[in-house]
C-alpha cells in the first residue's frame, strides 16, 4: 500500500500521525516507500522528532545509503544522542570510517551527551580505518567514564588493538583482554585475530583450544590465519576436524579453505568444495560470492587447471578486481602470455563498472611478458603505469622489468634500470639480474651480483645465488672459480634449503625432499623415478648438468 494512502489527513500534525508514521517505518520494504514515508515526515513538520528519524535513517544506514542519511541528518538541529550513534555507526561500518571520528568530534561539541554505544562505534570505526592513535586518545576518554566499560566497549578496544599492525598492539589487547569480567565468543576471536595477525600463530592456537565457546568466525579465524602464516597443511587438519565437529561452515570459510588447497596443490579437496557450494547455493537460493568464485580460479590455476580456472571466471554474473586479477595472474604463471594480456585489455573495457587495475594487476601483466619474452610489450606497461592508471611502481614491478630484460640479454639497459630505481635493489631484483646471466651465461656480471648479494645477504638467504654462482662457474668451466666460491660458501657457513616439492594422493599431502629417504614408500618413488629417467632418455633427454656442478 502506497504511504500517502496509509496516512489519514485528519491525523495531521496529531500525536496519533507521528506514530502511524513510525508503525510505517518499521513495516517498510523499499527505499520507495521509505522515500514517501519521508515526505510526510517534512509536510507534516516532524524533521526535529529525534525518535521518528531514528527509525528513518536506519535502513539507509544499513543499505549504505549514507549520502541520503547524511543529508537528514544534518538538518536536525538538535540530534539527541541516539541519532548521533545512529549516523557514527553507519559510516564506522562503511567505505568512509574517517567520517565516524569526525561525527564523534563534533558531537562532543553538542548538547548530546556521548554513551557506551557511541564509544563502540567509533571504535570501531578507528579500527576499519587504521586510526590507531585516535582509538588510543578515544580509549583515554572512556576511562575517565569507567561507568561506560561494558562488555561491548571492551569488545571494541581489544579489537581496535589486535587490528593495528603494531608490534605492541597485540600486547594492549590482551591487557584489556585481560582486565575483562565478562567476556563473549566476539572478545575472543578479536584476540585469536589479533595473535595471527602478529604472526604468532602458536599463542593464537592456545587462545582457541581455551576458548569457552567457539562460533564459525573462530574456526574461520584459526584455518585463515594457519594458511596465511604458512601452515597450509595445519589449515586443512583444522577444517577436517571442524567437519567432524560438525560446525557448519560457510562460504567465507571455504575461500580461506580454497587458499590452503592453492598452495599446497590439494586439488581433489578443491573440487569438492567448489560442487558442494554450487549444489548448496542451488538448493538454498543464494548467491555464490564474489570472493568464493576469486578463490576457485586462484586454486584452479595454481593446481595447473587452467581451462576450469577460466570456466569459473566466464560464468561469474559480477566480478570485481580482484576477479580479473587472479585471472590474468593464473594464465601468466601457467604460460599463457597473449591470454593474460587479452584478458587484461578486457578488463580495461569494464572500467565503467568500477574495475581498474592495481599494483597486483601489473604486476601480473609484467610477469607475462617476462615469461614470454615481450620485451616491448612489457616497457610500455610500465612506463603506463602512472600515468594511465595511477599506480606507483613499487620494487616488484622493478624486478618483473629487470628480469624481461635479463632474459633478453638486455643486461646494459637492465643494469641501467637498477641503477636509477627510486628505492635500494632487494635481492628478488638481483636475483632476477644473476638468474638472465644464468641463460645467458654471462659470468663477469653474475659474478659482480653476487658478491653484492653476500654482502647484503644473511648466509642462508645467499645460498641459492652462491649455488647458481658456481654451477655458472662450471657451465664455463672456470674451475679454479667454483672452488673459490664453494671454499666462500664454507667459510660462511652457508648452506641451501633442499629441493622441497608436495603432490596430492587421495586426499593426502605427500612431502618430497631431495635426497629424502625418510618417506614411507621410498622404494617405490626412486623405482618409478628411474623408469621416468629411462623413458626420458630413450625420448633423447639428456640433463644439462656440468661437470662439477653443484646439485642440492
Amino acid at each position: 500500500m502506497p504511504a500517502e494512502e496509509s496516512v489519514p489527513a485528519k491525523q495531521r500534525g496529531s500525536r496519533a500521525l507521528q506514530q502511524r508514521l513510525f508503525s510505517l517505518l518499521q513495516s517498510c520494504k523499499s527505499v520507495k516507500q521509505l522515500t514517501q514515508i519521508h515526505a510526510h515526515i517534512i509536510t507534516n513538520g516532524f524533521t526535529q522528532k529525534n525518535f521518528i528519524l531514528v527509525r528513518l535513517l536506519s535502513p539507509f544506514l544499513t543499505s549504505y545509503s549514507l549520502k541520503y542519511a547524511d543529508q537528514v541528518f544534518h538538518q536536525v538541529q538538535s540530534p539527541s544522542t541516539t541519532l548521533w550513534n545512529q549516523i557514527i555507526r553507519g559510516h564506522a561500518r562503511s567505505e568512509t570510517p574517517q567520517k565516524s571520528v569526525e561525527l564523534f568530534n563534533q558531537m562532543e561539541k553538542s548538547t548530546a551527551v556521548p554513551d557506551g554505544y557511541t564509544y563502540s562505534y567509533v571504535l570501531i570505526g578507528c579500527a576499519k580505518g587504521g586510526f590507531f592513535t585516535v582509538g588510543q586518545q578515544v580509549h583515554g576518554k572512556i576511562l575517565k567514564r569507567r561507568s561506560l566499560l561494558n562488555v561491548f566497549v571492551q569488545t571494541n578496544l581489544v579489537n581496535l588493538y589486535s587490528t593495528t599492525g603494531r608490534e605492541y598492539g597485540i600486547d594492549d589487547a590482551r591487557k584489556v583482554f585481560d582486565e575483562m569480567m565478562e567476556k563473549n565468543v566476539v572478545t575472543w576471536n578479536s584476540l585469536l585475530f589479533g595473535y595471527f595477525r602478529n604472526g604468532d600463530v602458536d599463542k593464537a592456537l592456545k587462545i582457541f583450544d581455551e576458548m569457552p565457546d567457539k562460533n564459525v568466525v573462530s574456526w574461520t579465524t584459526v584455518i585463515a590465519g594457519c594458511t596465511q602464516n604458512g601452515r597450509c597443511q595445519q589449515a586443512l587438519a583444522w577444517f577436517r576436524l571442524m567437519q567432524r565437529c560438525n560446525v557448519e561452515f560457510d562460504q567465507v570459510t571455504l575461500v580461506s579453505v580454497l587458499s590452503a588447497c592453492a598452495e599446497l596443490g590439494a586439488l581433489d579437496l578443491g573440487k569438492w568444495i567448489h560442487s558442494s557450494v554450487v549444489e548448496s547455493s542451488q538448493f538454498r537460493n543464494e548467491p555464490v560470492l564474489v570472493s568464493f568464485n576469486n578463490a576457485l580460479i586462484h586454486m584452479y590455476s595454481s593446481c595447473g587447471k587452467i581451462e576450469e580456472a577460466y570456466k569459473v571466471f566466464e560464468g561469474m554474473p559480477r566480478r570485481n578486481s580482484v576477479s580479473w586479477t587472479s585471472m590474468i595472474t593464473g594464465f601468466a604463471k601457467q604460460g599463457y602470455a597473449h591470454e593474460a594480456l587479452t584478458i587484461f585489455q578486457q578488463m580495461g573495457s569494464w572500467g565503467g563498472n568500477g574495475v581498474r587495475p592495481d599494483e597486483i594487476t601489473l604486476l601480473g601483466v609484467l610477469f607475462a611478458c617476462s615469461h614470454a619474452g615481450y620485451v616491448n610489450e612489457g616497457y610500455r606497461y610500465f612506463r603506463c603505469m602512472k600515468e594511465t592508471w595511477g599506480v606507483e611502481p613499487r620494487i616488484e614491478h622493478y624486478g618483473c622489468m629487470v628480469d624481461i630484460l635479463s632474459r633478453a640479454g638486455l643486461f646494459a639497459e637492465a643494469v641501467a634500470l637498477v641503477e636509477t630505481m627510486p628505492m635500494k635493489p632487494n635481492e628478488a631484483v638481483w636475483g632476477a639480474l644473476l638468474g638472465g646471466c644464468k641463460i645467458h651465461k654471462n659470468v663477469r656480471l653474475a659474478s659482480s651480483v653476487a658478491q653484492k648479494l653476500a654482502l647484503e645477504l644473511e648466509p642462508d638467504r645467499a645460498a641459492g645465488y652462491f649455488v647458481l654462482l658456481s654451477n655458472l662457474y662450471a657451465t664455463d668451466k672456470r674451475w679454479q672459480d667454483v672452488v673459490v666460491t664453494r671454499q666462500k660458501m664454507f667459510w660462511m657457513g652457508v648452506k641451501k634449503p633442499p629441493g622441497q616439492s608436495k603432490i596430492e594422493a587421495d586426499g593426502v599431502i605427500h612431502n618430497f625432499l631431495a635426497s629424502d629417504l625418510s618417506h614411507t614408500h621410498t622404494c617405490s618413488v626412486y623405482e618409478m623415478l628411474g623408469q621416468l629417467t629411462s623413458q626420458a632418455k630413450l625420448q633423447g633427454y639428456s640433463p644439462s648438468i656440468s661437470e662439477g656442478e653443484l646439485i642440492v
